[in-house]
C-alpha cells in the first residue's frame, strides 16, 4: 500500500473523482476536507503521507494557508488550482511544495505529479538524513581534536555553515563574522567598541541581538541554549543578513547535533578579548580549482557558494537561474567538478542554439537511415555524458514535445537513439539553466510543469549584478588583470572616479557585460591606469532633479516600450519568448512598426 492521502478541495464532483484515482492507483484516502479548518482536524486524528490541496477553498483561509501549517509540520504536499497566473505560482512556490497541477487535468496528469512529488520528498528526506549524519560526525571529530579554544570554535562554524549558512555566528561572548568564502574575523568586546564607536557602558545597555542586527544589517537570527553537564551553559546564536534565512528544518537539525556542539562549546572557555585578525581556512586544492572565475564576496554569492558545497557531493539534479550573464555555466563547471563524477565527461549543450528539427538527434543520438542523410549511426550527448554530468543550458527554449522524452530519461534514465528499437540505460546527472522565468512558461503553455518541477529540485538562483555591486571592484581588477596578459599592456588599477561610475549603472547585461566593457578599456587605456569607460546610457540612473519631464508622444512612448522589450529579448523578434510574442502581434507587424518608429536591430543590443 503507498502513502495514505488527504484530499483538501470543497467541489464534491472534484473531490469524489479524485479520491477515485489515487484510490485505483493504489494509495489509501484519509478522507476528504472541504475547508482548510475541518483539514486541521483530519490531520490531528491522523497524519497523512501526502495532500492533495486546492488552494482556493471556502472559508477566509486558502489552502496557501494550510500549506505554511504543513510546510511547517514537513508534511509533503501537492497543489490543485484552475488558476495558475504567475503571481499564483509564485506565492505557492514559497511554501515549499512538491507539485502542482493545473485544472482541468487528465488522470494521467495526477498519477505522474504524484510519483514525482513521492520521488522528491523521498529524496528530500534522504539527503536531510544523510546531512545530518555527515554533520554530527564532523562535530564529533572535531569535539576529539586537541585544537585551541578560538580555532576549535572557529572550525565549528565552517562546519555548520554548508548546512546553516550565516554571516554572524556568535558564541557567548565571541563572534565571527563572514568576510570571505572561507574567511572570517574574530569580534569581542573590544572589537564591538572599535566598530561601533560606542562606550563599554552603551555596548552593555543595548541588547546584543539589537547591536549585532544594526551594526552587520543582520536582519535573521537563529539561537540555541547548550547546556553542558559540567555546569557551563553557553548560547549558540547564528544571523544571515537575508530576511527568512532561517526556518524549522534548520532548527530541527540543530537540536539533532545539539549533543556535539554542546560537547565542543563545553571544552572550551572564549576570552573576552578577541584579536580581530580575519582568520581563513585553506580551501581544498579541488576546492580553488572549482570556485576559479567565480569572484566575488558579497552576501547574495557566498550564498551561492553555501547552496554549492551542499550539492555537488550528491546526484541531485540542479537548476541554475538568472539572467543572461550572471555566470549559470561557470556554476555548473563548478557543481561538477566538487562532485563524485569529477574525473568523468562534462557535456554542454545549449537548446536555444540547436535547430528544432536536430535536436531530439543531438540529445539522443540516431542510428543509420533513421532519416533522410543520416548515413552513419551517431552517439548523442546523453550517451557521450554516460557516468558523467550533461549541462542543459537555456532548457527554457526546449521544444515542448521534447521535454516528454527528457523528463522519460529523468524518470527511467534510459534513453532510445532516432531510428533504434532498444532502451539505453544512461547514468547522467543533469545540470540545467535557463534565464526565463519557468513559472511564467508553465502558466502559459510553454514548459511542462511535471518537467519543471522534477528539474526544479535543487534550484541555484544567481543574483544579478545590480544586486551585488559591492562585488564590483573585485571583478574589475580580476578582468583588467585577464585583458592586461592578453594584450600584453601593463595596467595595473581601476580609477575611483570610474569605479564609483560603474557602482551607479544598473549592469542589465551582468558580468559579461562588466567583462566586455574592461576588456574595451583595457585596449584604450593610454597609462597604467583605467581613467575612463564608456557607459551606455539606457542603463544609467536618471536623477528626479535632471530627467526630463516633458510629456512625451503616444509615438515616443510606443518606440520606448517596443525599444525595452527588444532589449529583453536580446534584439530576438519572433519564436518563442521574443518580442512579437511578449506584445502579442504577428512578427510582420512588429517589423513594419519598427521601420514606422525608425527603430534598428542595431538599437538593441
Amino acid at each position: 500500500m503507498k502513502e495514505t492521502i488527504l484530499i483538501v478541495e470543497d467541489q464534491f464532483v472534484e473531490a469524489d473523482y479524485l479520491r477515485m484515482l489515487v484510490q485505483q492507483a493504489g494509495y489509501a484516502v484519509a478522507g476528504i476536507a472541504r475547508s482548510v479548518v475541518q483539514a486541521r482536524e483530519m490531520i490531528e486524528k491522523q497524519r497523512p503521507g501526502f495532500v492533495l490541496l486546492d488552494i482556493f477553498l471556502k472559508g477566509k483561509l486558502t489552502g496557501i494557508d494550510l500549506a505554511r501549517e504543513l510546510t511547517e509540520e514537513n508534511i509533503p504536499f501537492v497543489y490543485l488550482s484552475a488558476n495558475s497566473t504567475e503571481d499564483v505560482l509564485a506565492e505557492a512556490k514559497t511554501t515549499q511544495p512538491y507539485g502542482f497541477l493545473v485544472k482541468p487535468f487528465r488522470a494521467n496528469d495526477l498519477l505522474v505529479t504524484l510519483e514525482i512529488a513521492r520521488y522528491r520528498h523521498e529524496h528530500s528526506v534522504q539527503h536531510k538524513d544523510r546531512r545530518a549524519k555527515e554533520l554530527a560526525l564532523q562535530l564529533q571529530r572535531l569535539g576529539a581534536s586537541t585544537l585551541e579554544a578560538r580555532p576549535r570554535l572557529l572550525q565549528m562554524a565552517m562546519t555548520l555553515q554548508p548546512s546553516i549558512p550565516f554571516d554572524f555566528l556568535a558564541i557567548d561572548d565571541l563572534g565571527f563574522l563572514r568576510i570571505g568564502f572561507d574567511e572570517y574575523q574574530t569580534i569581542g568586546f573590544a572589537e564591538l567598541q572599535t566598530i561601533t564607536g560606542r562606550s563599554a557602558a552603551e555596548i552593555t545597555a543595548t541588547p546584543m541581538d539589537q547591536l549585532l542586527a544594526d551594526t552587520f544589517q543582520l536582519r535573521s537570527h537563529l539561537a540555541i541554549h547548550l547546556d553542558a553537564e559540567n555546569g557551563r551553559q553557553a548560547r549558540l546564536c547564528l544571523y544571515g543578513r537575508k530576511e527568512g534565512a532561517y526556518h524549522a528544518e534548520q532548527v530541527a537539525l540543530l537540536e539533532v547535533v545539539r549533543r556535539e556542539l554542546t560537547a565542543i562549546v563545553s571544552a572550551v572557555k572564549p576570552q573576552a578579548t578577541a584579536s580581530s585578525k580575519a582568520l581563513a581556512v585553506p580551501r581544498s586544492g579541488k576546492d580553488h580549482e572549482a570556485f576559479e572565475g567565480i569572484i566575488g564576496t558579497s552576501h547574495p554569492i557566498l550564498h551561492v557558494f553555501d547552496l554549492l558545497s551542499q550539492v555537488a557531493p550528491s546526484d541531485t539534479s540542479v537548476l541554475i537561474l538568472g539572467e543572461s550573464g550572471t555566470g549559470k555555466e561557470r556554476i555548473a563547471d563548478a557543481v561538477h567538478k566538487l562532485s563524485p563524477r569529477a574525473q568523468q565527461p562534462l557535456i554542454k549543450v545549449n537548446c536555444a542554439t540547436l535547430p528544432e528539427n536536430l535536436i531530439e538527434s543531438e540529445l539522443f543520438g540516431h542510428e543509420k537511415g533513421a532519416f533522410t542523410g543520416a548515413h552513419e549511426r551517431k552517439i548523442g550527448k546523453f550517451e557521450k555524458a554516460n557516468k558523467g554530468t550533461i549541462f542543459l543550458d537555456e532548457i527554457g527554449e526546449m521544444p515542448i514535445e521534447l521535454q516528454v522524452k527528457l523528463l522519460r530519461v529523468l524518470q527511467e534514465k534510459e534513453i532510445e537513439r532516432l531510428g533504434g528499437h532498444l532502451p539505453i540505460n544512461v547514468d547522467v546527472r543533469i545540470i540545467a539553466a535557463t534565464n526565463k522565468n519557468l513559472e511564467k512558461e508553465v502558466a502559459e503553455g510553454r514548459f511542462r510543469l511535471d518537467l519543471y518541477y522534477r528539474l526544479n529540485v535543487f534550484p541555484i538562483i544567481l543574483p544579478p549584478l545590480r544586486d551585488r555591486k559591492e562585488d564590483i571592484p573585485l571583478l574589475a581588477r580580476h578582468f583588467v588583470n585577464v585583458y592586461s596578459r592578453k594584450t600584453g599592456k601593463r595596467i595595473t588599477s581601476v580609477a575611483d572616479k570610474v569605479l564609483k561610475e560603474m557602482a551607479a549603472y544598473d549592469w542589465p547585461g551582468n558580468i559579461r557585460e562588466l567583462e566586455h566593457l574592461i576588456e574595451r578599456s583595457v585596449l584604450l587605456a593610454k597609462g597604467p591606469v583605467i581613467e575612463d569607460i564608456l557607459l551606455p546610457d539606457f542603463g544609467r540612473h536618471v536623477s528626479p532633479a535632471t530627467e526630463d519631464t516633458r510629456m512625451k508622444t503616444i509615438h515616443e512612448n510606443e518606440r520606448d516600450y517596443i525599444l525595452s522589450v527588444l532589449r529583453k529579448c536580446n534584439g530576438k523578434i519572433w519564436g518563442p519568448g521574443a518580442a512579437a510574442e511578449i506584445l502579442n502581434v504577428p512578427p510582420s507587424t512588429l517589423k513594419s512598426k519598427m521601420k514606422k518608429l525608425g527603430i534598428k536591430k542595431e538599437y538593441t543590443p
